[in-house]
This record gives structure tokens, C-alpha cells and sequence, in this order.
């Protein structure tokens, strides 16, 4: 089955997690670090905001890794674009437009308001459905089963509702 973008073929599903698995052994065996994502931000967030939550020990020792970590996501990602046939950003966000129909101003208030829900569940939660649902799991924690049922239950309920109700 060829991707929704640019008619590729996709890498087999078994490569990805198995590219995911290496990436969560290497930082837990070499490192003794967990794989997370929305912990990244917190170091980001330390360069700017002078608040104590950001200036704790636990994000500062992380430093050295975590953020090489994000600027590789974003540099890969980036480069994935190019590879599979040009980066174009657009404005255009397909059915969302054409029901709902916010202009420029209308699509980035609901994004940053979308960020901030999920910024507020990932706190909430303790980490990020891919700490919890990689990480996490992969160690047998409960709080991270718990989350990740909920986070599954929510986009599954949240999708119907969309795309029944709204679109």
C-alpha cells in the first residue's frame, strides 16, 4: 500500500519498531536514560524561562543528550521530506478547511490551543504517549499502561466524534 503522500511505498512496520527498539536499549543500557519526547521540551523551555521547575537538576543533567535527541528528530524528519520528494509548507489542512473554514489566524489560534491541551495531558500524565507507550511498557509499568490505554481510548473516541459528528 503506497503512502498518502508522494505515492511511496512504505518500510515494512517490523523495521520501524525494530529501528524504535534499538534507539530504547541503547539509551537504557549505555545511558540509563528513558526514550520520551515531551521531557525534550522542558529543556528547550529551560533556555528561556527563568522559572525554577526548568532550572531542577533532572533537566539540566539531561541536557547533553536530550537535546541532540530533538534536533536529530527534526533534522531527520526534515531530510525525510526532501528524500521522499520536497518539503512545500502550506496552509492548506484539507477537510478541516472545507467544513470548519478558519482563515490563517482562525488555523494557528486552534493549533496553539491543541498544543496547549496536549502540553497540559503530557504533564498530567507524566511523559508523553511515546515514554509511556514505548518506554513505559516495554518495563512493565502500570502508570504507563494506564496512560496509554488512556491515551488510546481518547483518540479513538476523539476520532469518531470528529469525523462522525463534525466532518
Amino acid at each position: 500500500m503506497p503512502l498518502i503522500l508522494h505515492g511511496l511505498t512504505p518500510i515494512h512496520w517490523a523495521v520501524g519498531g525494530a529501528g524504535i527498539a534499538i534507539v530504547t536499549l541503547a539509551l537504557l543500557f549505555i545511558a540509563n536514560r528513558r526514550l520520551g519526547i515531551s521531557t525534550g521540551l522542558e529543556d528547550v523551555c529551560s533556555f528561556v524561562l527563568p522559572v525554577p521547575y526548568f532550572a531542577r537538576d533532572a533537566v539540566r543533567s539531561a541536557r547533553q543528550w536530550r537535546l541532540p535527541f530533538i534536533a536529530g528528530l527534526v533534522i531527520g524528519g526534515f531530510l525525510s521530506a526532501v528524500a521522499g520528494g520536497g518539503f512545500a509548507p502550506t496552509w492548506d489542512l484539507g477537510m478541516f478547511d472545507r467544513v470548519i473554514g478558519f482563515g490563517h489566524a482562525g488555523k494557528l489560534a486552534w493549533m496553539f490551543a491543541g498544543g496547549l491541551f496536549i502540553g497540559f495531558g503530557t504533564r498530567l500524565a507524566g511523559g508523553c504517549t511515546s515514554g509511556h507507550g514505548i518506554f513505559g511498557l516495554s518495563n512493565f509499568e502500570f502508570p504507563s499502561l494506564v496512560s496509554t490505554l488512556s491515551f488510546m481510548a481518547a483518540g479513538m473516541v476523539t476520532t469518531q466524534l470528529v469525523y462522525r459528528v463534525i466532518f
